[in-house]
């Protein structure tokens, strides 16, 4: 192969893997939040390793009712995974009727990658009815197309 057809190969399957990774974020703005919802944003820094199964950990923000929250968050995924990645998300909290309605477990699907950089977006749900979206960039070498569980907590 020439170097031509290669570097159009890669730009095929980046735009790809783009259009997969949003996808997911596209259907959520699909569904439209009540007037009355309150809703919140969030900025996540996650870091995660990964053979099959992984684990990550992560500091972020919650900005509620004008007021911002720090939180941690702690996960562990089973499916399609392997490497290991930085990721930056940003986002929106849904159906949050209470703060401590943020706190819990949460249980996502998502789908994204990273080879030195790369894109993923995710939505969490937890047994309050607390949706987060978030989207954002991922660093490292890491593909993944997998259910996972996190754990937030406030502190």
């Amino acid at each position: 192969m020439t170097q031509g057809s290669i570097r159009l190969a890669k730009d095929v399957m980046r735009n790809r893997a783009i259009r997969l990774v949003l996808l997911p974020l596209v259907l959520s703005m699909l569904f439209a939040l009540p007037a009355d919802a309150k809703i919140g944003s969030v900025r996540v820094v996650f870091t995660k390793a990964a053979f099959v199964g992984g684990a990550g950990f992560g500091r972020g923000v919650l900005t509620f009712e004008g007021r911002k929250h720090p939180f941690r968050v702690y996960g562990l995924s089973l499916g399609v995974s392997i490497g290991a990645s930085i990721a930056k998300f940003v986002g929106q909290v849904a159906y949050l009727n209470q703060l401590s309605d943020f706190e819990g477990s949460y249980s996502s699907v998502g789908v994204g990658g990273a080879v030195v950089a790369g894109a993923g977006s995710v939505q969490l749900k937890n047994d309050k009815g607390v949706i987060i979206t978030l989207h954002g960039v991922r660093a490292g070498l890491e593909l993944a197309s997998n259910v996972s569980g996190i754990r937030i907590v406030f502190g």
